[in-house]
């Protein structure tokens, strides 16, 4: 028998601290050894690829995607299934996601909605998965049900300062960040005033606005910028730890970091739409604007994309997700269209369903603008996200024996010639992508779910089949056991990867 099922040999392997001249070599669903390149030359195993000089990448984890969700915007509802939506992200090199479990106001508990969730998620996969919680109703059932969401693997929820259906006033933010605090559970806050995007959609209803372009208009800058705060002041108050989801603006971004330079626990995120888009995109001929609907929206110009990448290298941003909410455009049910009829005859900005596609384009996207240090995109689109929701190292490393062999192998220089991104390319069930004709100059050549070669880029694309490695609900690791974990090296020294090395990064762990 062979020594090991996989072998990836002549790569060079990038983790969130370096980028090293090593191979691996893969025994079941782990990594089994991290060794000096050639140093498995004569070890026998099932198959070998030779990754010809280009980066190898532990498998990205998408901590922010909407997947067969209820219309939670009006008449919108999600168009990938968990099945359509974790085929995107495997083709795109994402083998971990995070979806959301909403709870609705009417709904008085979260335990059943998790279950729910999870029902629609199980056997369907084509990648591991976790769960966030969406919380619309804090009672006190649902707080009390905190301890036993813990239990269940639950690390992370996530509430709104604004949207009618899923809205929290400051007081019910409190009781969360209270509970949350007391469970070891961190709390993602969509921050966005509400009554000041109320009052800009009025005045431009008033003056008959309602072209897609006005939903940028109705959702100012300083929407953000006030409700970035008060959830920072809150946070503070309560002494929990929070996680500011998709910032879209330098402004917000620099009050985050001004929080994080006095040492609290605050953490951000930001999305591809912000690096990638403006608000122009939304000020296309006739109804196509709708395509880059999505709150906040991207900003005004490139000079907002900079602040961002700026927040992306210096740390600000702890992660950088898709916001994977994907909606048709061309359905006039529940996808885009749905806010035009009688009244509105050209569609209304207030009722277009809010969210792009992006799960599978993310990696590539960020790799192709060249813009990240290697070691910096690994951290910001794996490692982080592993760690803070609890699935480190089994996610987002390359630790012998403890990490799952998941694993992205991408092209060498010069082997693959930029093209223009088209839809057809993707394997969402959407039929646009808001990055249309975006040049590329990288994808994934392989991505590799626990040892499966689920994507091979120039023989056959998508060879793996939901359920061929029976994806699997990730529970995230108690407190104690994740701060043990981190303390220990992430990986061998540069001379010798078996021995001790580079300790954890300094990122994460939140303890209440």
């Amino acid at each position: 028998m062979a020594e090991y099922d996989l072998l990836i040999i002549n790569g060079l392997v990038v983790s969130a601290e370096d980028v090293r001249e090593v191979d691996i070599a893969i025994k079941g669903d782990k990594i089994a050894a991290v060794t000096a390149r050639g140093r498995l030359d004569n070890t026998s195993a099932a198959r070998t690829i030779d990754a010809e000089g280009a980066y190898v990448t532990p498998g990205g984890v998408d901590a922010h995607v909407h997947l067969q969700e209820p219309p939670l915007f009006g008449k919108g509802s999600s168009a990938d299934t968990f099945e359509t939506g974790s085929r995107s992200a495997v083709c795109g090199g994402t083998t971990t996601i995070i979806v959301f479990a909403p709870q609705q106001k009417s709904e008085d508990t979260l335990l059943a909605t998790l279950e729910a969730t999870h029902a629609k998620a199980n056997g369907k996969c084509y990648s591991d998965y976790s769960f966030h919680l969406l919380v619309a109703n804090p009672s006190d059932n649902a707080l009390a049900e905190f301890p036993a969401l813990r239990k269940a693997g639950i690390s992370s929820l996530k509430i709104y300062m604004t949207y009618a259906a899923l809205q929290l006033n400051d007081g019910q933010i409190l009781d969360v960040l209270l509970a949350a605090r007391q469970h070891g559970i961190t709390t993602m806050i969509h921050a966005e005033n509400n009554d000041l995007i109320l009052w800009m959609t009025k005045q431009l209803e008033k003056r008959k606005m309602f072209q897609p372009k006005y939903h940028a208009t109705s959702h100012p800058v300083m929407a953000e910028i006030e409700a970035t705060y008060r959830a920072i002041c809150l946070s503070e108050f309560i002494d929990a730890p929070i996680l500011l989801v998709h910032i879209s603006s330098p402004a917000a971004a620099k009050i985050i970091k001004q929080a994080q330079d006095r040492g609290l626990p605050i953490h951000a995120e930001t999305c591809p739409q912000y690096l990638f888009l403006t608000k122009h995109d939304l000020d296309k001929p006739g109804f196509e604007g709708a395509k880059c609907v999505c709150s906040p929206p991207p900003r005004e110009s490139e000079v907002d994309h900079e602040g961002i990448w700026q927040g992306l290298e210096d740390g600000t941003f702890t992660v950088l997700s898709s916001d994977h909410c994907p909606f048709l455009y061309d359905d006039n049910r529940t996808g885009k269209k749905s806010c035009i009829d009688e009244e509105y005859p050209e569609g209304h900005f207030k009722y277009i369903p809010n969210g792009c596609p992006g799960v599978e384009t993310r990696l590539s996207l960020t790799m192709s603008a060249g813009r990240l240090k290697m070691a910096k995109f690994v951290e910001v689109t794996s490692t982080n996200a592993a760690k803070l929701y609890g699935l480190y190292p089994r996610k987002g490393a390359f630790v012998p024996n403890e990490s799952d062999a998941d694993l992205v192998i991408w092209y060498p220089e010069g082997k693959l010639e930029p093209f223009a991104l088209k839809n057809e390319m993707l394997h969402h069930n959407v039929d646009y992508t808001p990055y249309e004709s975006k040049i590329l100059k990288q994808w994934p050549r392989y991505t590799v779910l626990r040892g499966k070669v689920m994507w091979d880029r120039d023989n056959g694309g998508l060879i793996g089949k939901a359920g061929d490695v029976m994806a699997q609900y990730l529970q995230a690791m108690s407190m104690r056991d994740l701060a043990r974990t981190l303390a220990k090296p992430t990986h061998g020294s540069p001379t010798n990867p078996n021995e001790s090395g580079t300790p954890a990064s300094r990122l994460i762990v939140i303890t209440p």
